[in-house]
C-alpha cells in the first residue's frame, strides 16, 4: 500500500519523536547514574570526616531508639545499644546515675526542644565524656529525634585538673608571701608605676605612726624625710632606671628617735619598685664603739713590752707600736707610707733580725700564708714560731689572722726567759736522770737530815703517803715510821746512821736488810756533791730465788738428762735392731724367699710390713723428742723451695691415704715461695700433720693440704673433715706428756707435739682449731727469713 504524503511525513514525526524520546531518557539514566555515583563518593567521603572528627553524633528516636556509631560503643565499653536504657550495663557502660540523668536530659530535649550538656564517665574506664544534646533538624527523620554530640573530654579534664592545681598552689605561696610580708620586722612596701606607694606592711604603718595600711597610702605617708640626695624617692626612680636594685642609707624618726635605715629599691618586671629598709643605728654605733675601742687598744699596746704590728686586708702596714719599731730599728717617716707585709720583712732582714734562712724568697712565701689562715685551725687559726737570731736573741713570733683578712703580729723577747728555762731544763734533766733511770728506791736528805726528794719506789718502798713525805720529815722521824716494815723493827737505826755517815763524815756505807714480808734488799749511803747524802736500796729478793731456782731445775735437768740418755740408748737397741728384723724377714718373705704364699697371708705379711713401719716411724717420733730435749733443736739452715718440700711431703702420704679410700687434695699456691729452713724438718713438719689428719679421718672423708705466702711469712694449712677434737683435746694436742693418751674420741700421737717444736725452731707459729664432728684445722705460719 502507498502512503500519502501526510501519512509519510507524519509517520517521520513519529520515529523521530521516538528517537528524541528514547536519547533523552539515555540520557537521563547516565546522568541519575552519575548523580548517585557522586552521592555515593559524597556519602563515603563525609562517613570518613565523621569518622575522623573529635565528635561523635548519635541519634535518640522519639521511641528510645538508639543509632550510635561503633566508636561511640567503644567509648561506652559496651556493644552497639538500641534503646537508651542499654547505656547501662552491668559493669560496663554509663552508670545507673548518669544513665537516668542522660534519659531525663533527652526526654526534655524531645517535649520541650531544651538542649542539654552532661559529663559523664564510663564504669570500670578513665575516660571523660562530654555529652551536648538538643532536637535533631527535621531532615533528619521523624519529630522526636535528639542528636547528642560526644566529646572525649579526658585531656581536657586532666588539664583543667592541673591548672586548678597549680592554682591553688600559686595562691597558696601568693598568701604564703603575703603573710610574711605582713609579718617582717621590717617596713616593706610596693610603689606603682608612678612610684606613688600601693602596698605597706605592718612594720612600715607603725614605722611612720599611721592608722592602717589604707590610710599611710591614701595620705602617701613616706618613711624617710627628704635630703639633699633627691628625696625619699630619688632611690626608687634610680632603681628604676638603672634596672638594678639601689642601695643608700638615710635618716629616719621612728619612735621619737633618731635611727638610720638602710634602704633597698628592687625594680619589678611590671614596672613599680619594691623596697625594704632595715634598721642599722645600732650596727652604726657598734662601728663607732668599735673604733674607739681599736683607738684605746692602740693607745695600750704603746704602753706593752712586746712589740705589735697590725697589716690591713691589703696586706699594707696599718698600725705598729713602739717597742715594734725599737725591736727592728725602723723609722716612723719609713712607717708612715704603710709598706705592705713584704717590704716590712726586707727591711727586719736588712737590719739582721731575721733568723738565718738558706732561700729567704720561700721563708717570706711561707710568712706570707698567715694572711690566708682560718679559725678552724688550733688555737683558732693563730701561728706561733720562735725566731733564733744573732746573738743569742730569742723571740716569740704569734700571727693571728683578723676577720678583715688583715693580720697581726705579735714580737715577744724571750731571751731572758729562755735562759732561765735552760738552765732550770738542766737541773731538772739532771734530777730525772739520776732518779728516773735507777731501779734502785732513792731518797735524798739533805745536810740537816730532812727528806728533801725520793722517787715513786722509795715511797711504794717503804709504803708511805705522800702527804707524810710532803712535810720533809727528819731521818730520825722516817726511820720510825719505817721500823715496822722490817723483819727486825730495831734495826731501822741503820738509816739515821747511813745519813749522818755521808753528810757529816761524808763516807759511803752499805749493807743487806730483810724486810718483814720476806723480801731482801742492799741499801748504801752516798755523800753528793752539794752535802746532802743520797740513800738507796735495790731488791735483791727476786735474784736470791732465781739463784736457788736455777740451782734446782739444773740438778733436776741434769738428773732428767742421765735417765733420757739411758732411754735413748735402750731404745736404740731394744726397739730398733728387731724392727729392722722384723722388717727384713716380712719383706723376704713378702718377696717369695720361702716359697709362694696364699692370698690371706699376703695379706697378713702386709699388715706386717704397714705395723713395722708405723712403729718405727713412732720410734724415730719418740727419739727426735728426746734428743731435741737433751741437746736442743738443731736445725740446718738453707733457701728451700716450700712448694716442692710441700709436694714431696704429700706424695709420701698419698698412698696411706689411699688405701684409707681417703679424699687427699694437695693445693699449692703459687705464693708459697722459698723460706730459709731445714728442708728435712719441714718435710717432716708437713708429714706429722698429715699424718695426724688421717689418723683422725674416718674412711672415705676429705683431707686438704694447702700453702700460700705473702711478702714476710709462709703458710701452711692442714684440714680434715674427720670426727674432730673436744676442747681438752685441743688443749693438751701439743702437750709432750699426752703423747699416748687419748682426749675424748680422738688419740694424740707424737706428730703434733714434735711439729710444734720444728715450726718454733724456724722461729714459727703453729695453731689448732676443731670441734668434734666437725674437723680439724692447723695452721703453720713460718718466717721468710
Amino acid at each position: 500500500m502507498v502512503l500519502g504524503t501526510w501519512e509519510t511525513v507524519l509517520a517521520g514525526v513519529a520515529v523521530l519523536l521516538l528517537v528524541g524520546v528514547g536519547a533523552v531518557l539515555v540520557y537521563l539514566g547516565l546522568r541519575a547514574r552519575a548523580d548517585a555515583a557522586s552521592t555515593i563518593a559524597d556519602n563515603e567521603n563525609m562517613r570518613g570526616l565523621l569518622d575522623g572528627s573529635p565528635a561523635v553524633a548519635t541519634i535518640v528516636r522519639s521511641d528510645g531508639r538508639v543509632e550510635m556509631p561503633r566508636r561511640m560503643a567503644d567509648w561506652l565499653g559496651i556493644p552497639a545499644p538500641r534503646y537508651l536504657a542499654d547505656l547501662s550495663g552491668d559493669g560496663s557502660g554509663l552508670s545507673t546515675e548518669d544513665a537516668a540523668a542522660l534519659t531525663a536530659d533527652v526526654t526534655a530535649a524531645q517535649r520541650a526542644g531544651r538542649p542539654f550538656v552532661r559529663a559523664v564517665r564510663p564504669v570500670g574506664s578513665t575516660r571523660a565524656i562530654t555529652l551536648r544534646g538538643g532536637r535533631a533538624p527535621g531532615g533528619m527523620g521523624a519529630t522526636g529525634s535528639v542528636l547528642i554530640w560526644a566529646f572525649d573530654a579526658t585531656d581536657s579534664e586532666s588539664e583543667i585538673n592541673r591548672l586548678g592545681a597549680e592554682t591553688a598552689r600559686l595562691g597558696a605561696a601568693f598568701d604564703a608571701l603575703t603573710g610574711l610580708i605582713e609579718a617582717a620586722p621590717m617596713p616593706m612596701w610596693y610603689r606603682a608605676r608612678d612610684l606613688k606607694l600601693s602596698m605597706v606592711n605592718t612594720a612600715y604603718v607603725a614605722a611612720v605612726e599611721g592608722q592602717d595600711a589604707k590610710d599611710v597610702i591614701a595620705r602617701g605617708v613616706e618613711l624617710v624625710e627628704g635630703s639633699g640626695r633627691g628625696g625619699p624617692l630619688a632611690g626608687a626612680a634610680a632603681a628604676r632606671e638603672q634596672g638594678r636594685p639601689h642601695e643608700q642609707i638615710l635618716p629616719a624618726t621612728i619612735d621619737g628617735a633618731r635611727r638610720s635605715l638602710q634602704i633597698y629599691d628592687v625594680p619589678l618586671p611590671t614596672g613599680g619598685v619594691a623596697g625594704f629598709a632595715i634598721d642599722i643605728e645600732d650596727l652604726e654605733q657598734a662601728r663607732s664603739g668599735a673604733k674607739r675601742f681599736a683607738e684605746a687598744q692602740r693607745a695600750m699596746l704603746d704602753r706593752v713590752s712586746a712589740g705589735v704590728a697590725q697589716f690591713g686586708g691589703d696586706r699594707g702596714l696599718v698600725f705598729c707600736n713602739q717597742p715594734f719599731r725599737r725591736m727592728f730599728a725602723m723609722r716612723a717617716e719609713w712607717l708612715a707610707d704603710r709598706p705592705e707585709f713584704d717590704r716590712v720583712l726586707e727591711r727586719m732582714r736588712e737590719a739582721n733580725r731575721l733568723p738565718e734562712v738558706r732561700d729567704f724568697p720561700a721563708w717570706k712565701a711561707e710568712r706570707r700564708e698567715w694572711f690566708m689562715q682560718t679559725g678552724t685551725m688550733p688555737n683558732g687559726g693563730a701561728s706561733e714560731e720562735i725566731w733564733h737570731l744573732r746573738g743569742g736573741t730569742h723571740l716569740r713570733v704569734v700571727a693571728q689572722p683578723l676577720p678583715d683578712g688583715g693580720l697581726l703580729l705579735i714580737f715577744e723577747d724571750r731571751t731572758e726567759h729562755v735562759q732561765l728555762a735552760s738552765a732550770r731544763d738542766t737541773l731538772l734533766r739532771v734530777r730525772t736522770a739520776t732518779f728516773d733511770n735507777l731501779f734502785e728506791a732513792l731518797g735524798v736528805f739533805a745536810a740537816d737530815g730532812r727528806l728533801q726528794l725520793w722517787n715513786n719506789r722509795f715511797r711504794v718502798l717503804w709504803g708511805l703517803e705522800e702527804e707524810f713525805l710532803a712535810g720533809h720529815p727528819r731521818v730520825d722521824v722516817f726511820a720510825e715510821a719505817a721500823a715496822s716494815k722490817l723483819a727486825t723493827p730495831s734495826r731501822s737505826v741503820l738509816i739515821p746512821d747511813l745519813v749522818r755517815s755521808a753528810t757529816v763524815e761524808r763516807q759511803q756505807r752499805a749493807g743487806r736488810v730483810a724486810f718483814a714480808d720476806g723480801r731482801h734488799f742492799e741499801f748504801a749511803g752516798v755523800p753528793l756533791p752539794d752535802g746532802n747524802a743520797l740513800f738507796t736500796m735495790l731488791d735483791i729478793t727476786d735474784s736470791k730465788r732465781a739463784e736457788q731456782a736455777l740451782r734446782d731445775r739444773a740438778n733436776a735437768l741434769e738428773a732428767a738428762d742421765k735417765v733420757k740418755t739411758a732411754f735413748v740408748a735402750n731404745m736404740s737397741y731394744e726397739l730398733k735392731t728387731p724392727l729392722t728384723s722384723i722388717s727384713g724377714f716380712a719383706e723376704m718373705l713378702h718377696g717369695g724367699y720361702a716359697g709362694k704364699l696364699g692370698s690371706q697371708a699376703e695379706g697378713y705379711l702386709e699388715a706386717i710390713l704397714e705395723s713395722v713401719e708405723r712403729l718405727g716411724l713412732l720410734v724415730d717420733d719418740v727419739l727426735d723428742l728426746t734428743r731435741t730435749d737433751a741437746d736442743g733443736m738443731e736445725i740446718m739452715r738453707a733457701d728451700v723451695d716450700l712448694a716442692a718440700v710441700t709436694r714431696a711431703a704429700g706424695e709420701a702420704i698419698h698412698a696411706v691415704a689411699k688405701r684409707r679410700n681417703l679424699d687427699f687434695a694437695v693445693e699449692i699456691g703459687r705464693s708459697t715461695g722459698r723460706v730459709c729452713g731445714d728442708a728435712k724438718r719441714l718435710r717432716e713438719i708437713v708429714e706429722h700433720l698429715l699424718r695426724h689428719a688421717v689418723a683422725g679421718t674416718g674412711e672415705g672423708g676429705r683431707i686438704l693440704l694447702h700453702t700460700d705466702g705473702n711478702a714476710t711469712h709462709a703458710r701452711i694449712i692442714v684440714s680434715d673433715d674427720g670426727m674432730g677434737m673436744s676442747t681438752e683435746a685441743v688443749a693438751h694436742a701439743f702437750d709432750r706428756f699426752a703423747e699416748s693418751k687419748t682426749i675424748g674420741d680422738r688419740a694424740l700421737g707424737l706428730g703434733l707435739p714434735l711439729a710444734k717444736q720444728f715450726v718454733e725452731a724456724h722461729n714459727g707459729t703453729i695453731e689448732l682449731v676443731s670441734e668434734p664432728g666437725s674437723g680439724t684445722l692447723v695452721t703453720v705460719e713460718l718466717p721468710r727469713r
